[in-house]
């Protein structure tokens, strides 16, 4: 009977499964797309770049593991058509960093770059969440918010997310004590000029001043957090030297955002969002905790500070601005 042979098959879903677009298949998009896929973040994930023969290559290397993972489908394509209905648009397409380079020097071919994809992202996606990796991720944030006209909620960069991950990670080596019980950020610049906000830093429920030596049995005093911090500022350099580009721990960083994102965690995480009247901060993209749900980049918390690091995260707003400026926006 009719009846009998359809219910053999299963009912088409009411509602529309989730989609995720990376645009830019090197050795950032493709390490972000394969970490989203791990963990199931969307049901459809696309590639998108220019270069069609490797980008239809790395969807279709994931694409055929997919039985491993939460993940419906793997595609890839040049054809920017691909990213429509995304709900989350993740840009990676940029220039790629050279040894010894700072982020901010890549912003003028970058930025150019930007001009000429992200109103043709908007046009097939304009009701997604966009987020931006491409470096100097802060400037390339305020620009696509300037290029798009959208609201703040719906433009943001991976910020400081992955270097508040290094950062509780040294922490987590001189202490012993799991990552996931280090709460410490990272605000500002995701760069030269970032700072680590050391007085709201605890481990567990104990202020990082009151924890005591580490596990050398030695202070966690200025000098120790001032050498971490650098590490934190340096560690990119290092790896880039080494292997050419940093993508692994960047793929996993913005999964995590792009979970926050998807099942509306509110999660706090420093993201880079246009700040107004933060901490004397205004007009300018640059990461500071933030809590991240279903419409994108939500409040801005305010961390006590010091005045050293109100000082910096200053510094660091200026110093953002003026590049942005020199670009013209």
């Amino acid at each position: 009977m009719p009846g009998r042979v359809n219910s053999l098959y299963p009912p088409k879903s009411s509602g529309r499964p989730s989609k995720i677009a990376v645009v830019g298949a090197g050795a950032v998009g493709t390490a972000v797309a394969y970490a989203c896929a791990m963990r199931g973040d969307a049901r459809t994930i696309v590639l998108q770049d220019i270069n069609k023969a490797k980008v239809e290559a790395e969807a279709l290397d994931m694409a055929h593991g997919i039985q491993f993972t939460p993940c419906g489908s793997v595609e890839g394509s040049d054809d920017v058509e691909i990213v429509r209905g995304s709900d989350l648009v993740i840009v990676t397409a940029g220039a790629k960093q050279k040894p010894g380079q700072s982020r901010l020097e890549l912003a003028g071919s970058t930025v150019e770059l930007m001009k000429k994809i992200v109103p043709n992202l908007q046009n097939v996606a304009p009701d997604a969440i966009f987020m931006f990796i491409t470096n100097p991720v802060d400037v390339v944030t305020y620009v696509a918010l300037k290029l798009t006209g959208l609201p703040r909620n719906q433009v943001f960069g991976s910020g400081t997310v992955l270097d508040t991950s290094r950062l509780r990670y040294l922490v987590s080596r001189e202490t012993g004590v799991a990552t996931q019980n280090i709460h410490a950020y990272i605000a500002g610049e995701h760069g030269d000029s970032e700072v680590a906000l050391w007085s709201s830093a605890e481990i567990g429920n104990v202020p990082l001043e009151h924890w005591g030596p580490t596990l050398e049995g030695k202070p966690f005093d200025i000098g120790l957090r001032k050498r971490i911090a650098q590490d934190v500022v340096e560690s990119a350099y290092k790896i880039i030297e080494g292997k050419g580009a940093t993508n692994y721990a960047i793929g996993l960083a913005a999964s995590n955002i792009a979970s926050a994102v998807l099942r509306d965690e509110n999660r706090v995480l420093t993201v880079s969002s246009l700040l107004e009247d933060w901490e004397g901060i205004s007009d300018v993209c640059m990461a500071a905790p933030t809590i991240v749900g279903r419409s994108g980049a939500g409040r801005v918390l305010n961390p006590p500070l010091t005045l050293n690091e109100r000082d910096g995260l200053t510094a660091s707003a200026t110093r953002l601005r003026q590049v942005a400026r020199d670009l013209g926006f």
